[in-house]
């Protein structure tokens, strides 16, 4: 072979190399997109999202009716003299039940609908990889968590604004900030709230990967989360508390002080993120030695 022939071979293999990188690229893009749809597409995550948005229009007609406060504490008890403060109070009444409801439905289905419907088998001999769809998945799970947070964050603000005055917002602390402020710190409550979630999609992702019977792998991840709850209402186990899910779920309050209590957000944050990683690494384990023959 002739040296001007050994250098268009080289040429063409590096040539062929770089191709395949942008196609990699492209199909990963493709495969996330497809789970976004996939989730997204379904009727019982629409009918999920629906409700999450009815929750501030119910709770603010309920108020608007009263004409009172109705003798309630907290956020809900400003809600009658600052529309603002039914975004913060929806988003605290859907995290213990509403919120964690629609994850373990969305997470539950993740793995074992597909192994229900026998697209499993397909999508885990496909060129993606296993390590790939596990990733699409806890991707999509992730999108799922911010719009199902920020659905009741739109719906809380249109509906708060509609029937209720706005204006400067009083803190826990005392202190009072601007509307701009008071919206800003809403919209950083929102986002804690979503990723307060993942922890529970992770440990949802990890049962879906154990069955493939859906309403099994849902039924499953709820009632971790019960366990969870009761094990954080039981005073005798303080000691294990600051190890629970959901013991530091309502740190997001402290982002309305002035100035904010960083402490128990950023220990939130260290626990879901340990949660997430524990669970998906259980779910990658799983879905890697899974038997799809």
């Amino acid at each position: 072979m002739s040296p001007s022939e050994a250098t268009a071979d080289v040429k063409a293999a590096e040539a062929a190399e770089a191709a395949v990188v942008p196609s990699a690229g492209r199909h990963t893009l493709a495969l996330f997109g497809s789970e976004l749809r996939l989730v997204f597409g379904r009727a019982r995550t629409l009918v999920g999202l629906g409700v999450l948005a009815a929750v501030p229009l119910l709770i603010g007609i309920a108020i608007k009716v009263s004409g009172t406060d109705g003798g309630t504490d907290g956020f809900l008890g400003q809600i009658a003299g600052n529309g603002l403060f039914l975004i913060v109070g929806s988003l605290g009444l859907s995290m213990p039940f509403f919120l964690p409801t629609a994850v373990t439905v969305v997470s539950g289905e993740s793995l074992a609908g597909e192994a229900s419907l026998g697209t499993l088998r397909t999508m885990l001999t496909a060129p993606a990889g296993r390590s790939r769809l596990l990733a699409a998945k806890m991707v999509a799970l992730s999108v799922f968590c911010l719009v199902a947070t920020m659905v009741i964050w739109i719906s809380g603000l249109i509906v708060g604004f509609v029937l209720f005055p706005v204006g400067d917002v009083l803190l826990l602390s005392g202190s009072t900030v601007s509307l701009g402020d008071g919206l800003v710190r809403a919209l950083g409550i929102a986002v804690l709230v979503a990723l307060s979630l993942l922890g529970l999609a992770a440990i949802g992702l990890f049962v879906s990967s154990l069955t493939s019977t859906p309403l099994a792998a849902m039924a499953a991840t709820f009632g971790a989360f019960v366990i969870l709850g009761i094990l954080t209402a039981i005073p005798q186990l303080h000691a294990i508390h600051p190890w629970l899910l959901i013991y530091h779920w309502q740190s997001f309050a402290d982002l309305l002080r002035d100035p904010p209590y960083y402490h128990d957000i950023i220990r939130n944050l260290l626990l879901q993120a340990g949660y997430v990683v524990v669970f998906y690494a259980a779910a990658w384990a799983r879905i890697t030695s899974r038997d799809i023959t």
